[in-house]
């Protein structure tokens, strides 16, 4: 891919600096998590880089957006802090801006939209928020946020196009390049762009020879499309909805405008395969925006091949069934799980003989499903759909092969 601009900003030129990030680092140490960043030797040999992961999912309320909230709070003055805080959000800004506020004694609003998923409200709740929900989308949650900010004198604290919050972020880059010095480049999820500002802006002020690039979601090419000076759609079901952000911040773009080398993007597939290697290999649960830079680094091998490449798993908030079904669905890509929609003529003993060629085959089934009335086959015929588990996509394979060896009509039944 091209790249897109990229110098760092002269200096005294800067929107935010490296200083600013270190002041931060200061005014926000003991209170939040200083999370490990580890080599991973597995994940090195499969991608060919280098691989450093930050482990930012281990924060308090699983994200690094504790730390942009937090850098913000704490330079309020004492009558803003009495009359509280409030945010729009339905994510992980939302939690850790509510866990701090409370923490610090400050009244935090969150306004979220009356679409947001149950376990998100009691999440935010749990940990101290006033939730006001209102609207259907996130833009009429965020006006309505706005409104009550001047009617009741509360002040607004951005998830990401805000100075404050985006030094805050910074500090993620300044503890894994102190645990990591030999790291050549940072692949950072963007949404709104407040992490990678305050990473980057970090980061080459430490080691300005250092790469920068940028993941989105390619449902959400936002900040894509407008530092590359294009036009693209930007919406859809991703599972990375913590940078599923329509509109990049305006601060944030100028920033990343000056420093970031590239920004790629990534597919669901993609996304969910590195949600579930890091489950597998690494043992840590991470939502579908965390995984966005291993998700990089595994579909663009040959960008990173040899280089010694830090990732941020940026946040664990992932819904217990959804990531059930990342899993699975992980099994059905790689072979281990199966379907297959065989033809049969509705007879005695008809089932009966495939089974017998899956026992020979040694493959596992599942479930079965008949279909007799809900087809265009004869009214003697009927469709079976078999979901298996195999050792391997060899064994599969193996099993389709004897059974159209047999005679069989099937076809497997194919995922995303």
């Amino acid at each position: 891919m091209e790249n897109v601009a990229l110098k760092p900003a002269e200096q005294g030129d800067s929107l935010l600096t490296l200083a600013d990030v270190r002041a931060a680092a200061e005014r926000i140490s003991g209170q939040v998590v200083r999370t490990p960043t580890l080599y991973s030797k597995t994940l090195s040999n499969i991608t060919g880089a280098d691989i450093w992961l930050k482990f930012e999912n281990l924060q308090f309320t699983a994200a690094y957006k504790e730390r942009g909230a937090l850098n913000a709070l704490l330079q309020l003055t004492e009558e803003q802090r009495s009359r509280g805080v409030i945010a729009a959000s339905a994510g992980n800004h939302a939690q850790g801006l509510s866990y701090h506020g409370t923490r610090l004694g400050m009244p935090v609003t969150i306004v979220m939209p009356r679409t947001t998923p149950t376990v998100k409200v009691m999440q935010t709740e749990s940990v101290g928020g006033k939730v006001v929900l209102e609207g259907e989308t996130f833009d009429e949650a965020y006006a309505h946020a706005r409104k009550l900010e001047g009617e009741l004198g509360l002040t607004f604290v951005h998830p990401f196009d805000d100075p404050r919050v985006a030094a805050g972020q910074g500090t993620v880059a300044l503890e894994m390049l102190e645990d990591a010095p030999e790291i050549e480049t940072l692949v950072v999820p963007i949404g709104g762009g407040g992490l990678l500002s305050g990473m980057g802006t970090a980061a080459r002020g430490i080691k300005p020879g250092i790469g920068l690039v940028g993941v989105q979601a390619q449902l959400f090419p936002s900040m894509y499309a407008r530092l590359k000076h294009l036009e693209l759609p930007c919406g859809g079901d991703t599972l990375a909805e913590g940078i599923a952000v329509k509109e990049p911040g305006e601060f944030t773009s100028k920033v990343l405008a000056r420093i970031v080398d590239d920004v790629v993007l990534v597919s669901e597939a993609a996304l969910e395969s590195a949600v579930a290697v890091l489950l597998q290999i690494e043992k840590t649960v991470v939502e579908g925006a965390g995984a966005a830079g291993l998700a990089a680094v595994m579909t663009h091998k040959k960008r990173f091949a040899g280089r010694k490449v830090g990732i941020v798993l940026c946040g664990g908030n992932i819904d217990t069934r959804l990531l059930a079904n990342v899993l699975l669905r992980d099994l059905a890509r790689s072979g281990r799980l199966g379907r297959l929609r065989i033809t049969l003529q509705d007879r005695p003993g008809a089932l009966f003989k495939v089974v017998e060629e899956f026992n020979r085959h040694q493959v596992n089934i599942l479930e079965i499903w008949h279909q007799r009335i809900f087809t265009s086959l004869p009214a003697k015929g009927l469709t079976a759909e078999i979901e298996c588990e195999a050792r391997d996509r060899e064994q599969i394979d193996r099993l389709v092969a004897g059974l159209r060896a047999k005679g069989y009509d099937l076809e497997q039944v194919e995922i995303g």
